[in-house]
């Protein structure tokens, strides 16, 4: 019944239908000046729909014939995904009002871009998921090249257009040749048609194009090119943005393809995910030890963050799938956090990236320095903080799946990449002295969400919040 298939997806249509009336809610009335309720209005809709489907019933569901499906592990996912971009659009409200780019556009295509990740990490069809890719990237694309009278924010914009074209031209054509030697678009199809763990040759060389198109959505090396040009040029909101929710949804969506269509093989994807894996942490470890932007550092430590979450998923285990679950939340966690912080740099109020103006900020702000202390160190793996414990469990899969080159690598890759996040707090606390560089205002909101983040940091230690037992859950829906 169709009432049956519009149920499951019943938050992503309401979802939808709000970003309509919004959009001509805003046109017809005072457009940029309805901008602040519309961010407020759009966030407040994102946490509700997080409360609804954190308490909804368990059990799994499908949609349309099997494309669309709702379980545990979709459900983890669209919660991280619609607390992070709510907490972003918070955030972002006064940087864009100083900035003089609050345009009511921006939450609308932040709600699409929202609906898009929800198709995808509940897609279990190979339309499905290039539907909710494409909605997803074609808002990422407008929102990145936002402020038009910024060259580098048009850079971005138009660098991540070709880029993310390519990629998705790439994801297409492994689509195409997967349908055409599986004979359906159906995960579970395609499942059924790999017998006795062996792949036609055609099937695997699809499966390789689809890696690579994926690994372009979530950073990963060689396909990273994009990240550090888009996270410097797009405006930081957005940056922030770019760092959260869609790498939670790109994860979910690789942890999907592999498992649900391919998870009968996972030796012939595992070191194809492992060498990712590697190449990724490496590549962010030594390359952002020479930035000065903290934009750019923080696009070198995202790019070191999802080889650490690729590393669960190159396990091919039910504990890899967990572990990288639990990875990615602290990540975001951590993200939101460092980017209300690098929010409110800013000077007689224009933006400071340079994290050399941070010299001697501990003397005169040590409650927001000790807070960016506890993240900095978090993100570094420092026990015991509660990012020591995400790198703990997919180390740990990593291990328990046989591949301890890869974790020792990981655990080699940390001590090095922990180089610059220290770098930064050498700055904050015993830089040199001199003119202060950075105003000490910020906002109530950026305040509450740095030192939250904080906080859950040194707190999450005793149970990581119930994260873990949740991740388990949504592992086993995925992972039987």
């Amino acid at each position: 019944m169709i009432s049956d298939d519009l149920s499951v997806v019943l938050p992503e249509i309401a979802l939808a239908v709000y970003a309509m009336v919004a959009l001509l809610a805003a046109v017809y009335t005072a457009k940029d000046k309805a901008a602040p309720v519309l961010i407020w209005t759009t966030s407040a809709v994102f946490f509700g729909l997080a409360v609804w489907l954190g308490m909804s019933a368990g059990g799994t569901r499908t949609a349309f014939g099997g494309a669309i499906v709702d379980d545990a592990f979709a459900r983890f996912a669209k919660v991280v995904i619609l607390i992070s971009a709510g907490a972003v659009l918070l955030m972002s409200t006064e940087h864009l009002r100083r900035s003089r780019a609050l345009m009511f556009e921006f939450p609308i295509l932040i709600t699409l871009a929202v609906v898009g990740m929800m198709l995808m990490v509940s897609a279990a069809d190979l339309m499905t998921l290039y539907m909710g890719l494409e909605l997803q990237a074609l808002s990422l694309y407008v929102v990145a090249a936002m402020r038009r009278d910024s060259l580098k924010s048009t850079e971005a914009g138009l660098k991540y257009f070709v880029l993310g074209a390519l990629s998705s031209g790439l994801l297409l054509y492994g689509a195409s040749l997967i349908y055409g030697y599986s004979g359906t678009t159906l995960f579970a199809g395609i499942l059924s048609t790999i017998e006795g763990g062996e792949m036609p040759l055609g099937l695997l060389i699809g499966l390789v194009f689809l890696i690579t198109g994926l690994a372009f959505k979530v950073s990963a090396v060689p396909f990273h090119m994009w990240t550090p040009d888009v996270y410097e040029g797009a405006p930081t909101p957005v940056t922030a943005f770019f760092a959260t929710a869609p790498k939670m949804a790109a994860m979910a969506l690789f942890a999907r393809v592999l498992h649900e269509a391919f998870g009968s093989v996972p030796g012939d994807w595992g070191q194809v995910i492992a060498v990712l894996s590697l190449l990724s942490m490496v590549l962010g470890a030594v390359a952002a030890i020479g930035q000065r932007n903290i934009k750019r550092l923080m696009a070198y430590s995202s790019i070191a963050h999802m080889g650490y979450a690729l590393m669960g998923l190159a396990a091919g285990t039910q504990l890899g799938v967990q572990a990288m679950l639990v990875y990615m939340a602290i990540y975001i966690t951590m993200s939101v956090g460092t980017f209300a912080f690098i929010l409110s740099m800013q000077k007689d109020g224009q933006p400071v990236t340079d994290i050399r103006s941070l010299n001697m900020f501990a003397s005169r702000e040590p409650a927001k320095a000790l807070a960016m202390l506890v993240l900095l160190f978090s993100l570094a793996g420092v026990p015991p903080l509660v990012g020591f414990f995400g790198k703990f469990y997919v180390v740990r899969a990593a291990v328990d799946a046989g591949l301890v080159w890869l974790a020792v690598a990981g655990v080699i890759a940390s001590v090095v990449g922990a180089f610059y996040y220290l770098r930064i707090v050498f700055y904050m606390y015993f830089g040199e002295e001199g003119e202060p560089r950075l105003d000490g205002a910020m906002p109530p909101v950026l305040w509450g969400f740095l030192m939250v983040s904080a906080f859950a940091m040194v707190a999450g230690v005793i149970n990581l919040f119930g994260i873990e037992g949740l991740a388990l859950s949504a592992a086993q829906t995925l992972v039987n």
